[in-house]
């Protein structure tokens, strides 16, 4: 997104287009509605494990890497295969994220250069660092126009000033123009779409919406398929307000169904306390 402008602060501007202010009441609610839950008072940590989990299979499924829930729980071994190598990133990826909550509002540049450092770790010089100039990316599912790499430095820097300065932009917002602006620039030579979710989760872990991170957004992404995430992304690439509106939206939807699951995993185990 361009992050010039009339406005002093376009990230509370995306909050007035049509259609968001209700994306971001329905995701209040939903939020609200599982951490209303009883079993919360007493398992939030056991939900807050398992939603880790569900987020990162539903992660590792948009970036190729489609694992049922049951064979990431039960695998050990990350190191044998692509969709392996996946899975895991999203994995490590997920329980970094609630580690960098402090940095973020203070160098968010530096919590992307780690979260790509612990997602690639096993990309020689490129790991840890924004693309250069000729460097090739590797993201074979997303086909969306590729910036250069001064392009690339220059909207990263003027999405860290957003993050510094703060505001009074919905949490949706800013994770979703975190989400879409990282994989629409694609700063990284890899991984780009896992460390944007994870992105998108420590907005919304430090925002405080979801301070125990049990409602994760990727559960939804994947809920509702790679079409539809790329469809979204095209909207938000656009710049369009419909389009950017769409793919709020869309990330809203997403924390909602992350919700919805958390809500059943607190249904699981208050019927087998009982």
């Amino acid at each position: 997104m361009s992050t010039t402008g009339a406005t002093a602060d376009p990230l509370a501007a995306l909050g007035s287009l049509p259609g968001v202010a209700d994306s971001v009441e329905s995701v209040r609610k939903a939020v609200d509605r599982v951490y209303g839950h009883r079993i919360m008072r007493r398992r939030s940590n056991e939900i807050t494990s398992e939603a880790a989990l569900r987020g990162a299979r539903g992660s590792a499924a948009l970036s190729g890497a489609d694992w049922a829930l049951e064979e990431v729980r039960r695998r050990t071994d990350f190191s044998a295969e692509d969709e392996a190598r996946t899975v895991g990133a999203a994995l490590r990826l997920t329980a970094e994220a609630g580690q960098l909550l402090s940095i973020w509002r203070q160098s968010p540049l530096r919590v992307l250069a780690r979260l790509h450092l612990v997602a690639a770790a096993d990309r020689g010089d490129a790991v840890g660092r924004p693309r250069q100039s000729g460097e090739e990316v590797d993201e074979p599912l997303v086909e969306l126009p590729l910036p250069d790499a001064d392009e690339v430095a220059g909207r990263l820097e003027g999405l860290s000033q957003l993050i510094i300065a703060g505001g009074s932009a919905p949490a949706l917002v800013t994770a979703a123009v975190v989400h879409g602006e990282l994989i629409a620039l694609r700063p990284f030579a890899s991984h780009n779409g896992l460390v944007a979710r994870a992105a998108e989760r420590i907005v919304l872990i430090g925002s405080g919406l979801d301070p125990k991170s049990i409602c994760p957004a990727e559960v939804g992404h994947a809920e509702l398929g790679r079409a539809a995430y790329l469809a979204a992304l095209d909207g938000y690439v656009s710049g369009a307000p419909e389009g950017m509106a769409a793919w709020i939206a869309h990330c809203g939807r997403a924390v909602e169904l992350g919700a919805r699951e958390s809500a059943a995993v607190c249904e699981a185990l208050q019927r087998g306390a009982a």
